[in-house]
């Protein structure tokens, strides 16, 4: 019998001649295309402002948080599409893309990036509701008489 060989989860994808590397970032039901590239130091999400987007400082500044970790702020472009979830699952995606995408071009950079948890994947979902019940484990409130 052979072994069946499982596929890598992490896809990070170099295109062109080192044109930009490309990584999925996930958190909760939300996903995040990230493309990384040598530049002046531009975020872009969702082709618009990310302050804009998100609203909320303190999201924007988790997006960026391995940027600004490594001290890499101003010497890579970032443009994320992201989808699902909500705006503090997506953040968190952002961030994860980024940190693959800083791991795969750097790779003496991976082992800050993984004690900082960046590149660890939160598998925390929300529980799915079972019949009978009211929300995942709600019971409906019982009678004695």
């Amino acid at each position: 019998m052979t072994p069946v060989t499982k596929e890598p989860t992490k896809k990070v994808a170099a295109h062109g001649a080192g044109r930009y590397i490309e990584a999925i970032g996930r958190r909760k039901t939300a996903i995040a295309r990230v493309r990384v590239t040598k530049g002046t130091g531009t975020f872009v999400v969702n082709e618009g402002d990310p302050v804009a987007y998100f609203k909320l400082p303190r999201l924007v500044a988790a997006a960026i948080a391995p940027l600004v970790e490594l001290k890499l702020n101003g010497d890579f472009d970032v443009s994320a599409h992201v989808s699902g979830g909500g705006l503090h699952a997506q953040a968190d995606a952002i961030r994860m893309g980024i940190a693959r995408t800083i791991a795969e071009r750097e790779p003496e950079r991976k082992k800050v990036l993984r004690v900082s948890g960046f590149l660890t994947r939160d598998s925390r979902m929300v529980e799915r509701k079972k019949y009978g019940l009211k929300k995942a484990r709600r019971r409906p409130q019982w009678a004695k008489r």
